[in-house]
């Protein structure tokens, strides 16, 4: 059984809501399309874009843009919350100095300057590392056990508590990584409307309508761009923080070795 104080050690946090976050994006970037870039001040009297007004323009890529706004907009908000979420996750001070730190009391059999690195430090890793630590504690005090056991005793805490680290970590990264394809493929699904608008104008009898025939290769090249902009900026963030997430991860596991070695050290022979 756990004490309560490592209960406290392990606690996690809860992060933002994929779900509000990608609701909020889609009412704002559905307002934006419709009122903003739909306003008639962006048009003239036969409907076509003022010439170089971006928000006319973007309004003649179709009802597909804003729902690629959306997904645009749920990048860029998820990605802001991970940046943060992250940073607090590694901690107060530079993780891999704190590794380090550690790892040189841990050598030192200096359990209790360990925990006052991890109060200090905070995050992730820190908290992983003080649960190691208590669950350390406890098993010293356990005679009906084997070194090997409770070795193996100390190892199953660092793998509980980092499974209740680990979803905190990865936390809106699976929308990320879902955005990355969807959004390209949003992009291509408007290409393909807009490429059939321009299709039905000259396939008309007589000369083909121009306006229309204009129209639709708007469209479609509107969503192309917009469709590749999302999916690019979306497999760049998740990999930056998929990266993040790797080397918290990576610390967790080097100072869950250097526990273990300490143990193992301290209690050769006994």
């Amino acid at each position: 059984m756990k004490t309560p104080k490592q209960e406290k050690k392990v606690k996690v946090s809860k992060g933002v809501s994929s779900g509000v976050v990608i609701l909020l994006c889609g009412v704002v970037a559905f307002c934006f399309f419709y009122i903003i870039c739909g306003s008639p001040s962006n048009f003239d009297e036969k409907g076509s874009p003022l010439p170089g007004n971006l928000f006319g323009t973007l309004f003649q890529g179709g009802f597909i843009i804003p729902i690629v706004l959306t997904l645009l907009l749920t990048v860029l908000t998820l990605s802001v919350e991970r940046f943060f979420a992250l940073n607090k996750q590694r901690g107060k001070n530079n993780l891999p100095q704190f590794v380090h730190d550690v790892k040189v009391k841990l050598d030192q059999s200096d359990i209790k300057g360990a925990h006052e690195l991890c109060n200090n430090q905070k995050g992730a890793v820190a908290n992983i590392l003080n649960a190691a630590l208590i669950r350390y504690e406890d098993v010293e005090k356990m005679e009906d056990r084997s070194n090997d056991e409770k070795s193996a005793i100390i190892q199953k805490e660092i793998e509980e508590a980092t499974a209740l680290e680990l979803p905190t970590l990865e936390q809106n990264l699976p929308i990320i990584a879902t955005i990355s394809t969807l959004g390209t493929l949003m992009g291509l699904l408007g290409t393909v409307l807009g490429m059939i608008r321009s299709f039905g104008a000259m396939g008309q009898e007589g000369a083909p309508d121009s306006t229309a025939l204009a129209i639709g290769i708007a469209e479609a090249l509107l969503n192309t761009a917009c469709g590749i902009a999302t999916g690019a900026l979306a497999i760049i963030f998740y990999n930056f923080f998929a990266q993040k997430v790797q080397n918290i991860t990576n610390a967790v596991d080097e100072v869950g070795f250097a526990i273990g070695q300490t143990y193992t050290k301290t209690h050769t022979g006994k």
